[in-house]
């Protein structure tokens, strides 16, 4: 039932996926990575957003058709005695154009609390490679092949890791989470969607915006951008933070991570992603398809967002059987793990609440 949520031993891989510990160093992490940054030290109360944790480790993990997608890894700290990891496992995937850099303070607050932690950077952006034209526009030929990616991904990664196991993602993550349980690829104890793109912003009706989105692809290479960036290639925009922070420092250590490791940088997503977006976001709420879901999720969402659309995590969060919400307002922009203090720290203990409820400690 559909509440609304007031809460502040190794085994061998499958074919197809890198061998990959989790060591005591980030050493092992990948030349193709600049790989010029000094680790912060985990020790310390404060974390260090502008630093690779010495304890997480960075890597590679390849897909049966060779593609590598770039990982990073937490072995989760030992809490109150317990073996370290005892907690569970969380799989975490970040949004459209993102890099998983923007979020080690959340994926380091969760190794903290126990967690054993992974998070990749999808196909074909960040440093997972591109699939388009350009190294900036992100391009995918279906959202078929990401969902492809997370079933094998998931399959190596449960192996590895012990339970509870939990998937996590915000924005396009989320969306990809969501529709990766729908399609039966991935079977975690519980979900949690941080403004899940289930819907675009605005009031144009879905089946009005794909057909717009089928024109334009007729019209052209769909994989050429589908909105203007900046009069620079690559440069961000002056108005971006408006879409996504309030938090002006948190929002500078993205900007200093992509001047750092420039292969993260990107920007607008092409035509063939717009209308591939659109055919997996309908799918998604064809009858009886959320419905059918039986797994907790929680989901966070911001009436203020200015990408995804509030009222569609609404529906989506009435119609899954066992789904939480928690409402955010103006006072949180679309990037709500990384907006100012009051409403990060909302955010995560209502994510450790609803796990500490559906997803205890095995």
């Amino acid at each position: 039932m559909y509440s609304d949520s007031i809460l502040a031993p190794k085994v061998p891989l499958r074919k197809g996926a890198t061998e990959h510990g989790l060591l005591n160093s980030n050493q092992a992490r990948s030349v193709t990575i600049s790989d010029h940054l000094e680790a912060g030290n985990a020790q310390s109360d404060t974390i260090d957003r502008r630093a690779i944790p010495p304890h997480a480790c960075e890597g590679k993990w390849v897909a049966s058709d060779g593609h590598e997608l770039r990982r990073i890894d937490w072995p989760g700290a030992a809490v109150d005695g317990a073996e370290p990891g005892a907690r569970g496992s969380i799989l975490f995937f970040p949004g459209r154009g993102d890099h998983y850099e923007k979020y080690l303070e959340t994926l380091e607050e969760w190794h903290r609390a126990g967690w054993r932690v992974t998070a990749a950077d999808w196909r074909g952006q960040a440093g997972s490679g591109r699939l388009g034209n350009d190294p900036v526009t992100g391009h995918i030929d279906d959202f078929s092949i990401w969902v492809d990616d997370l079933e094998a991904f998931w399959e190596d990664w449960k192996a590895q890791t012990s339970g509870p196991h939990v998937l996590a993602g915000h924005s396009m993550g989320g969306h990809l989470s969501l529709r990766g349980l729908i399609d039966g690829a991935v079977d975690p104890e519980a979900l949690v969607l941080i403004a899940p793109m289930l819907g675009f912003v605005g009031r144009i009706p879905a089946a009005i915006g794909h057909g717009a989105a089928r024109l334009m692809n007729s019209m052209g290479d769909s994989a050429r951008p589908a909105w203007k960036w900046s009069e620079k290639p690559g440069e961000v925009p002056a108005s971006r933070q408006k879409l996504l922070t309030h938090d002006d420092a948190r929002y500078a250590d993205e900007l200093w991570w992509r001047e750092k490791r420039p292969e993260l940088v990107m920007g607008p997503g092409s035509w063939g992603w717009v209308e591939r977006a659109y055919a997996s976001m309908r799918g998604m709420f064809e009858v009886d398809r959320l419905e059918n879901i039986q797994t907790p999720i929680l989901l966070l969402g911001t009436s203020a967002d200015l990408l995804v659309g509030m009222s569609a995590i609404e529906e989506a969060a009435r119609r899954l059987p066992k789904a939480e919400l928690v409402r955010f307002g103006e006072e949180a922009r679309h990037e709500i793990l990384r907006e100012v203090d009051p409403v990060r720290d909302r955010a995560m203990s209502s994510i450790a609440a609803f796990l500490d409820r559906v997803a205890p400690p095995q």
